[in-house]
């Protein structure tokens, strides 16, 4: 199914048709987006608790007392907890700086107490939390009795009033209840980055930062970047300038470990835009929290340099190797098992499985995979010492945070946001958990269950020029929030035979040309080959393209990649 993002201009470049089907029609907007600036970031004072977290930090900085930074073991976690720990060495050589990142699976998401414990054990006065801890009450309370102060920073789903935050010393987080931070979609190295910044701040005597901790900052737009593009916020607002800045600085950084990752990831001689951090870098990062301990990327983007920066980046490239390995052979398993189990048929709205094999690194993966595949919001869980944990993930339309709350009475714990989820319960409330969340799930309309491709207008082949689509260019970095456009391709047809690309035959070239002009271009159709008999030259089609430059030895030219394809009706075809 197609589906218009709104109703489509009838005139305008193409670019400006693009842009208005994504509401950008203000003149000033369209000029803000096309060229974003670091001018458009907000003040970091304007979040709340932000200097009373500020001023305590420099506090123990300027007293030499320890202080922990408390990560997360995703990409944005490691990110983000690497902004602060550069930012605090820069502005105190000497600072006394614990990191901590809890083991994914024998601790799980977040702060937790006995790790609160056992870094006060430790020494440490000051706890900054990254991209965790702002529903984590508990855990605050033994921070107070331990006598730490304890910084939150984070940007997951709060409570609804103030009452119920955490009773931290600073609750920094862009949707805070009460308060009223112009962006709420930060990620959470995002958050982390507002913090270094009004730390260069202060430290600077003011608003304007100093010369020297102006260069950090720009440096760490490179972690800031990767921690926003991999935790896939939507690229609009803040995150669209962080990661448009960050992203050029990613393989300019003078920071060892983040050199290395590159290098070990095949990216020393390639421009290192979204898309690699989406499918390269991300990945790599994201294995050592699913498949080891993220600990080890963390000292990757701290302290290793020369041969250890290289060690870990590799070893990181090898936990990804067995990340997807493991992935196929859960997503095969999982997606038999929702079939058999009759979660797929046309009567169920949600897939919930589990499983007492199934790896919990990997089981949120997967769970994309299944949303892909079936269009149903996903739930698997690891059956293990009598609780089922897991991931969720949901489709447009569907909060499974909001869900899960409505559920909550049969879980242990959960957190997360609209799309994406964590969870964990007791294996006996499982099949009263499965009943409530289908009940959840019962409101879901059919249309929500069919598979569609948003399209963003309609243009003829000729459009398609190399100038048109350099301007398309300007949009990027894509990703969540501000997808690769999609043209649909109409009044063309079929001028040769489908070639075949690959050794294996699995992906083919399609020739399309206006029937009116003539005008024609090459489409990359991946994943077609076997349905290359149902198409022959002269077949009158409409194309959903997302369109590409492609480069090879030094030769430019415009390729777009397929969306869908259909072939016209009689009735359908132009003269």
């Amino acid at each position: 199914m197609w589906r218009p993002r709104r109703e489509q201009p009838a005139a305008g470049t193409l670019v400006e048709r693009v842009m208005a089907a994504r509401g950008i029609v203000d003149g000033e907007e369209i000029r803000a987006f096309l060229n974003p600036t670091l001018l458009q970031l907000h003040e970091p004072s304007l979040l709340g608790d932000m200097d009373v977290g500020a001023e305590r930090i420099l506090e123990a900085l300027s007293r030499r007392e320890r202080i922990a930074i408390y990560g997360d073991y995703d990409v944005d976690g490691v990110t983000a907890t690497a902004i602060l720990y550069h930012v605090f060495k820069a502005m105190a050589p000497d600072a006394d700086v614990l990191t901590y990142v809890p083991h994914r699976i024998d601790e799980g998401y977040g702060l937790n107490s006995g790790a609160i414990e056992q870094l006060a054990s430790e020494g440490a006065r000051v706890i900054v939390s990254v991209d965790c801890g702002v529903t984590a009450v508990e855990p605050a309370e033994t921070a107070r009795r331990a006598g730490v102060d304890l910084i939150i920073t984070d940007h997951h789903a709060p409570p609804e009033n103030e009452a119920h935050l955490p009773p931290a010393m600073a609750v920094i987080h862009p949707r805070r209840p009460g308060a009223a931070y112009p962006f709420g979609e930060l990620s959470g190295a995002g958050v982390a980055y507002k913090l270094a910044w009004r730390l260069a701040a202060l430290q600077s005597g003011g608003s304007k930062v100093s010369p020297a901790l102006r260069k950090v900052l720009l440096d760490l737009l490179a972690f800031a970047a990767l921690g926003t593009i991999a935790d896939i916020v939507p690229l609009h607002g803040e995150n669209r300038v962080l990661a448009a800045f960050g992203l050029g600085r990613i393989k300019h950084s003078p920071i060892a470990g983040l050199k290395a990752l590159v290098e070990a990831s095949g990216l020393a001689g390639e421009n290192v835009g979204e898309e690699q951090v989406g499918f390269v870098l991300g990945p790599r990062l994201n294995a050592c929290g699913r498949m080891g301990h993220a600990a080890e990327a963390v000292e990757l983007f701290t302290t290793a340099s020369g041969a250890r920066a290289e060690e870990i980046a590799r070893n990181l490239t090898k936990l990804n190797d067995e990340r997807r390995a493991t992935e196929r052979r859960i997503a095969e398993q999982a997606a038999q098992m929702a079939e058999e189990s009759g979660m797929t048929g046309s009567g169920r709205r949600a897939i919930v499985l589990a499983h007492e094999e199934w790896h919990i690194g990997v089981v949120g993966i997967v769970c994309s995979r299944l949303v892909e595949r079936f269009c149903r919001p996903t739930i698997l869980m690891t059956r293990v010492d009598g609780e089922c944990r897991g991931s969720g993930r949901s489709i447009e339309g569907f909060d499974l945070h909001g869900a899960l709350a409505r559920c909550a009475a049969h879980l242990s714990t959960y957190g997360g946001h609209a799309m994406a989820a964590g969870l964990r319960l007791d294996e006996r409330n499982l099949e009263a958990f499965v009943e409530a969340f289908a009940a959840e799930a019962a409101a879901i309309a059919d249309e929500q269950l069919t598979p569609s491709l948003s399209v963003d207008c309609d243009a003829g082949v000729g459009e398609l020029s190399m100038e048109s689509v350099r301007e398309l260019e300007k949009l990027a970095p894509f990703g969540q929030g501000n997808p690769r456009p999609r043209i649909r391709l109409v009044g063309a047809k079929l001028a040769d035979r489908p070639q075949v690309l690959g050794a294996t035959g699995a992906h083919l070239k399609l020739l399309l040309k206006c029937v009116r002009s003539g005008a024609m271009v090459r489409v990359v159709a991946w994943n077609w080959g076997e349905r290359k008999e149902l198409l022959a030259a002269g077949m009158e089609v409409e194309a959903v393209v997302s369109p590409r430059i492609s480069t090879w030895n030094g030769t430019s030219r415009v390729e777009p990649e397929l969306g869908d394809l259909r072939v016209c009706e009689a009735d359908e075809r132009r003269a």
